[in-house]
């Protein structure tokens, strides 16, 4: 028996080395949460990304990978994130003419709100103590990940931290949005689309494409014009 678990831990330890493992094992978690996901009735409040970030996080711990080892060789999943986030310019120009005929409501709406998800989260941290690198991760928690990250990264914060951030803001922008929808009676797909897409960037967005295309291409525009926003006025409040 002693013979075979350290086999086993042999090679265990070859397949951890390799970049190609923590690749796989990404995609397989994905892949097995969108599994899980269909089976348990698509729950509102337990989406695949949740479930994949609870599966991945319990492999790599009882693997003995470590996170840093899983962070390193993970990082080409990483470099994907430049062309995703220019690729953002895409639902933006096939959404152009939504953005000229409702420039006004567009115009009133995404500073405020765009501004009031970085300043809440920031004012509730501050209010409890939280030091500068916190409050850095937590002002893009509304964004977009790839411009999440730069943002984070420009003004001293956590990318780990703003991740996490990320995950939880788009579950519950999730949630509460449609909660909120219902009681306030709105059934606009336009209005849903554009509120989940400005707060629960792609969680929010691709809860908006189950609601209906409508509700997909606001959102679309809603995650892209917040990302823009934030990236460009951010960097210079957040010192103030």
């Amino acid at each position: 028996m002693t013979d075979v678990q350290a086999r086993l831990a042999e090679v265990m330890a070859v397949w951890t080395a390799s970049p190609m493992f923590a690749i796989a094992l990404t995609l397989a978690a994905f892949m097995a949460a969108n599994w899980l996901f269909a089976r348990i009735g698509r729950p509102l409040w337990l989406p695949p990304v949740l479930m994949a970030a609870v599966i991945l996080a319990a492999v790599v711990a009882l693997s003995g990978m470590g996170y840093q080892n899983y962070q390193q060789d993970a990082r080409w999943l990483t470099v994907l994130l430049g062309p995703a986030t220019v690729a953002l310019g895409i639902p933006l120009y096939q959404q152009m003419h939504h953005i000229r005929a409702l420039w006004r409501p567009i115009l009133c709406t995404l500073p405020l709100a765009a501004s009031l998800a970085a300043i809440y989260a920031v004012g509730i941290a501050w209010l409890m103590g939280a030091p500068l690198p916190v409050l850095a991760s937590l002002a893009p928690k509304s964004v977009t990940a790839p411009i999440a990250m730069g943002i984070a990264g420009q003004l001293g914060g956590s990318v780990a931290l703003t991740l996490g951030g990320l995950l939880i803001t788009g579950v519950l922008a999730s949630v509460f949005v449609d909660w909120g929808a219902r009681w306030l009676k709105i059934s606009d797909h336009r209005i849903l689309g554009f509120a989940l897409g400005l707060n629960g960037h792609a969680i929010g967005t691709a809860r908006a494409f189950e609601i209906s295309a409508t509700a997909g291409a606001f959102a679309s525009l809603g995650m892209g014009l917040t990302g823009v926003f934030t990236a460009l006025i951010l960097p210079f409040v957040f010192p103030f």
